[in-house]
């Protein structure tokens, strides 16, 4: 009997030291804002996926990401590319088109978007001459925005998300054009995608922005820009400026924290640069530490 009493005694030793292990680590999860994985825009990877997509996609889950964002269906059938998805437990939840195929192949964009499973169809880009987006240019877009933006939503359940790209920021009335977009395209039909460098980069404060405009958000971009970098409104610069999260110089965990507070749902890293397979796991890793 002593012996089962001092066995007793150890499981119940045991059991309560695992059990403060466990609190301790519970406790520690809370206090991160951003524990669970991030998702992926699949243009991080666009070399990778032109030479081999499911060796890409099996890249993307090693990183523990499941979320990915399609800029385009790199020479695969939208049908072959989300059985893909399906065999590795991966999920698209925003595809990415041309202007051009948004407004005049909608019902193709539609099919194609529905069958990976996608609930956004995301716009990065406005037609206009280089280095002079206008009034006139931000109306069209607006227009077509909104017709389009209808269609998507009314006979698809899809909604079309703008990503900023710097150039919209040209100054207008009290703001920008780009607010001057905000306001008049339709928040039923039309939500926006914040890409953190294109914004910071022409001298926007991204968090501003998220506070701004709260709930129109629905999925960001996270990317850095390395430090020492002056930007501009000409919505390009060089692709391995594009650093490691938390190296560069954007307030990244101000960023996620002002983006959990107004509902941000989905957080995609988009590394341009020639480095990407070796940062988007650091990026990640730093993500992690980041608290509430």
């Amino acid at each position: 009997m002593r012996k089962l009493n001092c066995k007793v005694k150890l499981w119940m030793a045991t059991a309560l030291v695992l059990s403060l292990i466990g609190s301790q680590a519970n406790a520690q999860s809370k206090k991160l804002i951003f524990p669970e994985a991030p998702g992926i825009v699949s243009y991080t990877y666009r070399n990778n996926f032109a030479k081999d997509v499911p060796a890409t996609l099996d890249i993307i889950k090693s990183n523990g990401i499941t979320d990915i964002e399609f800029s385009n269906l790199f020479k695969q059938k939208s049908e072959d590319l989300r059985r893909m998805l399906d065999e590795r437990g991966l999920k698209c939840s925003s595809y990415g088109v041309s202007y051009t195929d948004l407004v005049d192949k909608t019902d193709e964009v539609a099919r194609d978007a529905k069958t990976l499973g996608a609930d956004y169809v995301r716009i990065a880009g406005i037609p206009h001459a280089k280095g002079s987006f206008t009034l006139d240019n931000a109306k069209q877009a607006i227009a077509d925005f909104n017709r389009v933006g209808k269609i998507l939503k009314d006979k698809y359940g899809l909604m079309v998300i703008y990503h900023n790209h710097g150039f919209e920021f040209e100054p207008y009335e009290n703001g920008t054009l780009y607010d001057y977009m905000v306001k008049e395209t339709n928040p039923q039909y039309v939500g926006l995608e914040l890409d953190i460098l294109w914004a910071f980069f022409p001298g926007q404060d991204p968090v501003k922005l998220l506070k701004t405009y709260g709930s129109r958000y629905k999925a960001l971009h996270l990317k850095d820009l390395k430090v020492g970098v002056v930007g501009n409104n000409s919505g390009g610069t060089d692709p391995n400026n594009d650093v490691i999260l938390g190296t560069g110089q954007i307030n990244i965990p101000e960023v996620i924290r002002t983006a959990k507070a107004v509902g941000v749902k989905h957080y995609y890293i988009e590394d341009e640069s020639s480095a990407s397979i070796e940062q988007v796991p650091q990026s990640i890793k730093f993500l992690h530490t980041i608290k509430k």
